[in-house]
């Protein structure tokens, strides 16, 4: 069941069910009175990633706060795809791109790896949590990625479930054709993991080459842009072996 987009959809953590009136924050207030002009009587649709999509009345309470009266299950909950999307994390405006793109692409679980290209080591967690949060409220989904704790590249590779198949995208990859070898990995859970600006080491590369986990794809013959290449390597991967 799609969403409605017609109402604006608002992420709380309260939990949900019908007749509950939940509070918001301070900040949600301000963007639904002050930035979308929203009145008391508005129609709000409210998801916490746990209760599934509900239809809320909106009510003031006093001038600078808010409450939503919750009167009828929209959507049930959903399962988070199993798809977990790792990434070495880019400067800010960039990291916030493509977080939000791996969040409307379908990822359920967000983690970030420091290679040794790697520009950035240090990064905002509350604001990457926040952009997923936005990016979710966005594009209609019910759940809320997981964001992990960002791993050494080293440290992200031995703690890898070995059930769960690593897609990884390699420059050098001899072959020309995604769908071919992405075909080839059969059925079992997916991660994908995307290189640095400058791409993994040489180390790095010749130990995801020695994983029997982990399988390279080609992205074409241009040189992609990492943010670039997550999208359009999300896009092969959901289409092909995922879950579109």
């Amino acid at each position: 069941m799609r969403t409605n987009y017609k109402l604006q959809r608002l992420y709380c953590d309260s939990p949900l069910a019908k007749n509950l009136t939940i509070g918001i924050s301070a900040e949600q207030a301000h963007y639904l009175l002050r930035v979308l002009r929203m009145r008391d009587g508005d129609e709000v649709l409210v998801f916490n990633g746990r209760d599934g999509e509900w239809r809320s009345t909106l009510r003031l309470d006093g001038r600078k706060k808010a409450l939503l009266n919750l009167t009828k299950c929209e959507r049930p909950q959903t399962q988070a795809p199993d798809l977990v999307f790792c990434f070495a994390p880019l400067k800010t405006g960039r990291l916030d791109y493509l977080v939000q793109k791996a969040v409307e692409m379908g990822a359920g679980t967000i983690q970030p790896v420091i290679t040794h290209h790697t520009q950035i080591t240090k990064f905002g967690e509350k604001r990457l949590r926040a952009n997923i949060i936005e990016a979710a409220e966005q594009c209609g989904v019910l759940f809320i990625p997981e964001l992990k704790k960002a791993l050494k590249f080293e440290t992200f590779l031995d703690g890898w479930n070995t059930k769960r198949r690593l897609i990884f995208c390699d420059e050098a990859c001899e072959d020309n054709n995604p769908i071919d070898r992405l075909n080839k990995t059969g059925k079992a859970p997916i991660g994908l993991l995307i290189g640095p600006e400058g791409g993994f080491s040489d180390q790095e590369r010749q130990r995801l080459m020695a994983s029997p986990f982990a399988t390279s794809i080609p992205l074409g013959p241009r040189i992609l842009r990492a943010d670039t290449a997550a999208v359009a390597a999300l896009a092969v991967v959901q289409a092909t072996i995922g879950d579109w």
